[in-house]
């Protein structure tokens, strides 16, 4: 067993310090003994190149065969169309900015079309030969493993832990234990390529396998999918075998220990100088020596480091070095020009290019002969907003076509073009909104209050955006938004500014999610947790509503209903809302008293339906139907978007409504009858839909930092 195995997390922590990475895995080696500089510009920076055509393809043959073999182990057999439909989601939620476009491919359109065929061949390559496969299982015994865990390689511990991802195991009739590794190719591996430099990648595999499972591994199998078609008629699955004796494995790992003692040494100095090797033709050189180009320039936040991978710390004190030492010998403006004639060979990538983003849109628009301006740009808080001058004789609607490549020119996975046009200092623009990293949080603020309107957040144009508590037109408001969208944020924000409101005499939390548990102290406000206290209060709620009207009094009281679609369903229905009481039914047989004289029985007495509670919903409903004129006004909270429960009649009560992030399209227009909440950036940035405006307004929403809840 490994020696670093024993280590505590302290120990751990104290060994990592020494690597500029934090863990290993087999294509690392590969990639730092191909090109140190291309290993130096992924796995340290996260300077990820896109993907092209056939590597997205690739990605989506191994999710559809990942799903085929685990319904294989369960006992089930996918379908060709089931495996397609897999494939096609996978490629569908790729986003615009991983996309790489190409000369046969110069838009995404074209790149996707030519990715869909290639899955299709691939797919249907597997299904029509799967047998090379099927014929060998006995029993699957796991599918697509990930695994992270310190391996002993040649004899030596590696200092690193090792990542691994395994397609497939399995036993095989004889009772062999193999792994197996897809692999999608325009043409096949000769098989003396394979025997030479093929069973470093499967000791990986072996190695990390038998030291999560304890099983011992007899076999690696490589299946290459090639997607071209065989003018021969030959097989378009090759199945190539590694049978793993003793003298076998001590030979690859003795090949693999070369690759990883060289990359250790590596990453234990950060004085190491990553070569570059110019013949190296599975990288995009103009990319490298672009990256090459921003390390003498640029600072550490310019990179997209992940610092679960890599030790930022350490990197930092690297780029420091490099970059003052190279501004010493080398004149900055020199290495400006040289990082500028490298990104004009990088091909329809703009995000490479030394350009500003409102050049990026015209630029990409331009190159589908379609002319615009952008005629002023708005930074927001976790959105940009373009406002473009559309060119006479263009067609509008053509543009909104082109939202994935506008995306991918500003290397975002979405942007948002309107249906309507933005009035803006009296003349019409197109809108064009893209999500951005934030740089800024909008803080709440109690100057924001305007007597009775309660702030819900800033739009792009930092216009105050209220929810007016004395309009009769807008009572009750509609929210949602999946987790970590902002949808508590914005709840707690509403909350406080309500406090602040004197005409507001008292609110009432509605919280089965226990997530505002810090109110229940404030005389102000009454919080009800479980469902049961939940459906009293708001039963005794329409009792003081109809009280209320009766008098023709009114009492401004605010309810706010967290996790509303949530308590709904939990709630009583059917014959749990039945009231039952003693009926009498009649009256037992007549008896005779002490004289003989005839006495009337006593009552026979029956437990019946006497009536019927309302329902939860039915109660909020009547809330929201006749509350605003004594009142009330309330904000529905909710993380499910249930055609179910926001019905088309139930979004009738609601004058505003507010769409945080949402996992699908379909989400958003459940709740604000129109696509784009699903491209939000989250924390807050939210589509507003009011009546007093044709479009939806995106803003930011407040943030009260010190108010803390779960």
């Amino acid at each position: 067993m490994s020696i670093y195995k024993s280590y505590t997390q302290d120990q751990l922590e104290e060994h990592f310090s020494n690597f500029i990475i934090k863990s290993v895995s087999y294509s690392k080696a590969a990639l730092f003994s191909r090109n140190e500089k291309a290993f130096e510009m992924m796995n340290i920076y996260g300077y990820h190149s896109k993907s092209s055509a056939s590597g997205i393809s690739g990605n989506a043959y191994h999710e559809a065969l990942s799903q085929y073999f685990k319904a294989k182990k369960d006992g089930y057999v996918l379908s060709l169309p089931e495996l397609e439909s897999i494939a096609f989601d996978y490629i569908d939620n790729v986003p615009a900015n991983k996309w790489k476009l190409q000369k046969t491919t110069p838009t995404i359109a074209e790149t996707k079309i030519k990715t869909v065929k290639t899955t299709t061949a691939l797919l249907g390559n597997f299904y029509s030969e799967k047998s090379i496969y099927e014929d060998h299982i006995a029993k699957v015994l796991d599918v697509e493993i990930s695994n992270t865990s310190f391996l002993t390689i040649n004899g030596v511990d590696i200092p690193l832990p090792f990542n691994t991802i395994i397609d497939l195991v399995i036993e095989t009739h004889e009772g062999k234990i193999v792994v197996i590794d897809h692999k999608s190719k325009s043409a096949f591996s000769s098989e003396e390529d394979l025997r030479l430099t093929i069973g470093k990648q499967g000791i990986t595999y072996v190695k990390a396998f038998e030291s999560y499972s304890g099983l011992a591994v007899d076999e690696v199998w490589f299946c290459e999918n090639k997607y071209s078609k065989n003018r021969s008629g030959e097989n378009q699955l090759n199945m190539f075998m590694v049978a793993l004796d003793r003298d076998t494995r001590a030979l690859y790992e003795d090949l693999l220990y070369e690759n990883l003692k060289r990359l250790i040494e590596a990453v234990s100095n950060p004085d190491y100088v990553y070569l570059i090797n110019d013949k190296d033709n599975l990288v995009d050189k103009a990319e490298l020596y672009d990256f090459w180009a921003k390390t003498r320039m640029c600072e550490i936040d310019e990179f997209d480091i992940d610092e679960t991978e890599v030790n930022k710390e350490m990197v930092k004190k690297r780029l420091r070095k490099i970059r003052d030492s190279s501004t010493t010998t080398i004149s900055p403006k020199i290495i400006k020009k040289f990082k500028s004639n490298a990104a004009s060979f990088i091909k329809y990538d703009l995000s490479t290019l030394d350009m500003e983003p409102q050049q990026k849109v015209e630029h990409i628009l331009k190159t589908f002969g379609i002319h615009t301006q952008v005629a002023h740009t708005f930074n927001g808080y976790s959105s940009n907003t373009f406002l473009l001058e559309v060119s006479a004789g263009t067609k509008i609607a053509s543009i909104q076509g082109h939202k994935l490549d506008i995306a991918n020119a500003l290397n975002v996975p979405n942007v948002r073009i309107p249906k309507d046009l933005k009035v803006y200092e009296g003349k019409s623009y197109l809108q064009v909104e893209t999500a951005k990293k934030r740089d800024r949080d909008l803080i709440w603020s109690e100057s924001e209050l305007q007597g009775q309107k309660i702030p819900i957040g800033k739009d792009n144009f930092e216009r105050t955006l209220y929810w007016d508590l004395d309009n009769q037109s807008t009572p009750f408001v509609l929210a949602c938004g999946a987790a970590g969208s902002g949808k508590s944020v914005e709840l707690i924000s509403i909350v406080e500014y309500a406090r602040l409101i004197p005409e507001v005499e008292q609110i009432i939390i509605l919280d089965p999610k226990f997530e505002f548990m810090d109110y229940s102290s404030d005389d102000k406000i009454e919080v009800y947790n479980e469902i049961l206290a939940i459906e009293n209060k708001v039963e005794s709620l329409v009792r003081e509503m109809n009280s209320l009207i009766k008098a023709g009094k009114k009492k401004k009281i605010l309810i706010v209903f967290d996790e509303f679609a949530d308590a709904i369903a939990a709630s009583r229905k059917g014959k749990d809302l039945d009231i039952y009481s003693m009926v009498q039914v009649g009256n037992y047989r007549p008896t005779k008293d002490a004289f003989g004289f005839p006495v009337a029985g006593p009552p026979k007495m029956q437990r019946q339906k006497t009536g019927e509670l309302k329902s939860l919903e039915e109660n909020m409903r009547i809330i929201k139907q006749k509350g605003r004129s004594v009142g009330f006004r309330g904000i529905d909270a909710t993380q499910r978007a249930s055609t179910k429960i926001i019905t088309g009649d139930a979004k009738v009560n609601y004058s505003l409504m507010i769409c945080f992030r949402v996992p699908k399209e379909i989400d958003s227009r459940v709740v604000i009858d129109d696509a784009g909440a699903e491209t939000l950036a989250g924390m807050g940035d939210g589509l507003l839909k009011t009546p007093d405006s044709p479009d939806l307004i995106r803003f930011q929403s407040f943030w009260k930092p010190q108010v803390q809840t779960a």
